[in-house]
């Protein structure tokens, strides 16, 4: 199923920014954060992205439309936040959970790169939560590499590591 990003028109943009953000917040209360920090956390990061309520030069904000016209999902890219313009980063990617399974986050990720290069891009980075594996096993066939690891532990539920002498 051919997919082709279609920029999310300005007067759809804040039903997108309220999306992202719901998106957001859900990955984060699944960290175990309390829903009220998450949309707090959420809120905050999308209003520093989109400080004038819609994508500025070094983003782009993407609806995936498949081959019958109807949006499957959306992609958010620009330049990461170094100061090499050739480092390009994925902000968020999602899919659709009805249409999850059919390749169309291989897709996504293809078409991002390609404008992501298309626009001077030399690498193209992004975050994966530890718990979204199908993701990460996406991202790991598609040749990316991790670079940092960021481990917890809870020790709410967790038993105390018992000394040995």
């Amino acid at each position: 199923m051919p997919l082709r990003l279609v920029p999310v028109r300005s007067d759809d943009f804040p039903q997108w920014m309220q999306r992202c953000c719901a998106e957001y917040a859900a990955d984060l209360v699944a960290l175990g954060g309390s829903a009220d920090e998450a949309r707090r956390h959420a809120e905050s990061s999308i209003r520093e992205s989109f400080p004038a309520g819609h994508p500025l030069e070094d983003n782009a904000v993407f609806d995936l439309i498949d081959d019958t016209g109807r949006s499957v999902g959306y992609l958010w890219l620009g330049r990461d936040q170094s100061q090499d313009p050739t480092s390009w980063w994925v902000w968020d990617v999602v899919v659709d959970a009805e249409y999850r399974g059919r390749g169309l986050g291989r897709e996504a990720m293809q078409l991002a790169e390609e404008y992501a290069r298309s626009r001077g891009a030399v690498t193209l980075g992004l975050s994966v939560f530890g718990f979204n594996r199908p993701a990460r096993q996406l991202y790991e066939s598609l040749g990316y590499e991790i670079t940092s690891v960021k481990m917890r532990k809870s020790l709410e539920t967790a038993e105390a590591p018992v000394e040995r002498s």
